[in-house]
Order: structure tokens, then sequence, then C-alpha cells
């Protein structure tokens, strides 16, 4: 049985995606420092699936580095047409715009956001705990994320009052218009992610070998690699959130009660075990507060317009009267 790896990530792309300028303060040193806005003139934007666990990875790393950024949600189905418009080289979320370059696939952006944001740090500064760290971090998008993503379409797609909210939170008009045409986006996924009773049964397996990996590696530091939070950890994290649910993720999940009895068992079995434990309190330590500025949560001090982009090109900040 063919299954197609859809996250494909290796370390050859990072090492070709175009260099950015290292080493700049983040965006509310900046603003504590009080430097202009023509010194740093606009805020990054993630384009999302609120539900996707690749972007929880990216929403995560912008937060726990305390970047402040813009988040704009798209429509599933319609997202492919943007991430590609966007990143020439992508066809999902998420995505990161800073200024005129958009990155897609979460691990190039984290080391894009690690590389202009290096503090707190997210790669170990020693170099061999560096590399198993992104070993872990491959493992766990390749080895996790996938069949995850199947295993849960599998079960959700036959109930659309389910799914939709998990797309359009806050969102009504949006709403409306995925629920219209929610009949023919769940045969397109069905056919992307190559979803089966026989492929579904296969990623459940994988979700379940996955756990086993990660109860093996964490370590008496309660960490993956070495002693400190690093990708590794928020990598498994991010993509166990939809067994786990921690109170800390960002957007309404499925109540539990409505979800059907076959996944809600097979979740809470993986949930009850040590790395599900190991999950919730990682989410617990490290999951933090959000640095999204959009809409009503946008600081007074961060003066980017939410919908001043055009083209997936941020526009500059429009200055107040003074």
């Amino acid at each position: 049985m063919r299954i197609e790896q859809t996250h494909t990530v290796t370390r050859s792309r990072i090492a070709e995606r175009r260099r950015v300028r290292p080493g700049r303060l983040s965006p509310d040193t900046e603003l504590t420092l009080g430097l202009s806005e023509r010194e740093y003139p606009v805020l990054p934007v993630l384009w999302q699936l609120q539900i996707s666990h690749y972007v929880e990875k990216v929403r995560w790393a912008l937060d726990y580095k305390h970047v402040p950024h813009i988040r704009r949600t798209l429509l599933p189905g319609l997202h492919v047409f943007t991430a590609r418009r966007l990143t020439g080289d992508t066809s999902t979320t998420p995505v990161l715009t800073i200024g005129e370059r958009s990155i897609g696939d979460s691990t190039r952006i984290i080391a894009t956001i690690e590389e202009r944001w290096p503090h707190p740090p997210l790669y170990p500064e020693d170099q061999g705990q560096r590399r198993r760290a992104l070993e872990l971090e491959e493992f766990f998008d390749e080895e996790l994320g996938p069949h995850l993503r199947r295993a849960f379409y599998h079960e959700l797609l036959p109930h659309p009052e389910l799914v939709v909210p998990l797309f359009t939170h806050g969102r009504p008009a949006a709403a409306r218009i995925l629920q219209a045409g929610f009949p023919l986006l769940r045969v397109a996924m069905r056919r992307r992610f190559e979803i089966s009773v026989e492929s579904a049964a296969w990623s459940r397996a994988k979700m379940v070998a996955a756990m086993d990996r990660l109860e093996r590696e964490i370590s008496t530091t309660g960490h993956l690699v070495g002693d400190s939070f690093t990708v590794a950890d928020l990598t498994a994290a991010a993509l166990f959130y939809g067994v786990v649910r921690p109170v800390e993720f960002p957007y309404p999940m499925v109540p539990e009660d409505d979800l059907p009895d076959s996944w809600r068992e097979f979740t809470d079995s993986l949930a009850r075990r040590p790395g599900g434990r190991w999950v919730t309190e990682i989410y617990h330590r490290h999951r933090g507060r959000s640095a999204d500025r959009t809409g009503p949560q946008r600081a007074k001090a961060d003066r980017t317009d939410p919908e001043a982009t055009r083209d997936g090109k941020q526009q500059p900040i429009k200055r107040r009267p003074t």
C-alpha cells in the first residue's frame, strides 16, 4: 500500500534556504528599546489553518520567542492556492511572511525564526545535541504528523458539524462558506491524504510507535535533548496536541463528549501513557503567552494593520497623528 508523505523535510532543504540577517533583536525588544518604526516597519504574518499541528509548531516557536506577529486564517482547500502564490514551492500551511519573503514548511520556518530571533534558543549550542534535536524534529514531522492527521480525519470527516468550527473559529461568514462546500472538500481531503479504513488503521499503529519512541527519548532532565527546552520537545508536543488536548492550545477543539467513541478511546489510551503526561507537562511549562497581534489581541504598541497585506506582501505601519 502506497502512503504519500505530504510533509517532506530534509536538512538539505534547510541548507538551501535563502539566508536572512542573523542576530536581529526580537520585535518586542526593539519596541522596549524605543527603536523607530523605520527600523522595524512591519510584523511577520503567519498564514494558517487553525487546526493544523504543523502550524501549532510555528505558532509555539513565535510565542516562545515573544515575536509579535499577525495571524491570517485561511479556508481549507483554498489555502493551497494562497500558499503556492506566496511561496512558489509550498502548497500547504504554515507559511510565514517576513517583509518581502514568504517561507513554507514548518522546519524551514523554525530554522529562519531561530536565525533571525535567536533568543531564547530552540537549537542547542552543542553541535552534537543540535544534530540530535533536528533528527528528532524530523522523525516526529515524518513519522507522526501525517499519520495523526490521517487517522483524525478518517474519524471526523463524516461529521462536518464538528470539523467546520475547527477551521473557522470567530469567522461566521467563513463557516457558512465552508459548510456549503464541505461535501467537495471531504472528497478532496480523502484523496489527498489517502484516507481509507486500511490506511487509517496503519496510521494509528504509527501513532503508537511514535509514542513508544517519545517515551524512550525522554531523559532524566525531563527533556528529549540536553537539559533545556528545544525544537525536539516543541515538535513532539505540538504534533501530539490532538491526543492530549492541552488547555494551553490557542483555539477551540471538538468537545471531548462529541468525539466519536472509537477515536476518544484510542486517544485517551495514549494520553494516559507517560509520554502523554509528558506532553501535557511540556505545554504547561513552555507554551506560554501568545505573541499574536491580530485583532483585539494586538498590543497598543504594535501598530501594524492586520488587513494591510496585499498579494502576500506586508504593508508599512500607518503612523498615528502626533
